[in-house]
């Protein structure tokens, strides 16, 4: 009997532990994700995401990230699976996930969970954003201090506004995030970077985060500076009526790497290094 009560008391214990462990999470959908345990194969289908996972210290659990996770070097290894609108599906499932994290644009994940995947569905779209996903994912991952992470992003972000002279403050700026054009607004991520710089957004925050404009609105509003990713701003100069730009006549155009254009387009744990980009950008030409 004795036996038998010490074998209880231990699977008691065991499961006291595994209850202790599980995790509720609501995302972005409004959708409750029951997780009984911490997951430990995780594909992650938006850059974003993939280095937040990584940031908070389970990098060593992905499994498959989308095919334009790029950083840290070490997910360049993974299994890709496909774009972060339309993943191979089948891709995802042949690595056996616990769970999946997509963004809310993806049109997969009705697909995944009637094959009874877990998916968590997380879209950081401004700064406020970018600390509840952290939260989100340090819940469902079980580690890391979400907190601490994000500290230390919006002390780089202070500390590059602090390292900028008062002449190149309320410099109006258009920062594009591809030539058709779509843009990065005050209400956007950037955007409130931009705003902790002490730049000034041509694109007010009634447009939206990203909208597509009308070249000539650009035209219009006339900025100071222009930040580009070098692989929209071909051509930039001879696009109609750009040549009346005070930014293009006097060749205050910061041109960004493809590299560096990843790091600018990321909400994430590198937006301080972002926030020191353009801090470099505004203090060139600003």
């Amino acid at each position: 009997m004795k036996r038998i009560a010490r074998l209880w008391f231990a699977g008691w214990l065991c499961a006291l532990a595994l209850a202790a462990q599980a995790t509720v999470v609501v995302d972005e959908r409004g959708v409750r994700i029951d997780l009984p345990r911490p997951p430990q194969r995780v594909v992650t289908v938006l850059p974003s995401l993939t280095e937040s996972v990584c940031a908070l210290g389970a990098c060593d659990r992905l499994v498959g990230v989308d095919r334009y996770s790029n950083w840290p070097a070490s997910v360049r290894a993974l299994p890709q699976v496909g774009g972060g609108i339309d993943p191979n599906v089948e891709a995802i499932v042949a690595l056996k996930p616990d769970v999946v994290l997509l963004a809310k644009s993806s049109r997969v994940t009705d697909r995944l969970e009637a094959l009874g995947l877990k998916v968590v569905v997380l879209e950081p779209k401004n700064h406020a954003d970018v600390r509840r996903v952290l939260d989100a994912l340090a819940g469902v991952l079980g580690t890391g201090d979400a907190p601490a992470v994000w500290r230390a992003i919006d002390a780089s972000v202070s500390a590059a506004a602090q390292s900028l002279p008062e002449r190149v403050k309320r410099t109006r700026v258009y920062f594009e995030i591809n030539s058709a054009p779509y843009a990065a607004g005050e209400a956007s991520f950037i955007g409130e970077t931009l705003a902790r710089l002490g730049a000034r957004n041509i694109v007010p925050a009634a447009l939206g985060p990203f909208p597509k404009l009308n070249p000539e609105f650009v035209v219009r509003a006339d900025p100071d500076l222009i930040m580009v990713g070098e692989r929209s701003a071909q051509g930039l100069e001879q696009r109609p009526g750009w040549g009346r730009i005070k930014a293009v006549r006097e060749g205050r155009i910061c041109r960004f790497t493809a590299e560096q254009s990843d790091v600018l387009v990321r909400p994430g744990p590198r937006m301080g290094e972002a926030a020191r980009l353009m801090a470099g950008c505004l203090q060139e030409h600003g």
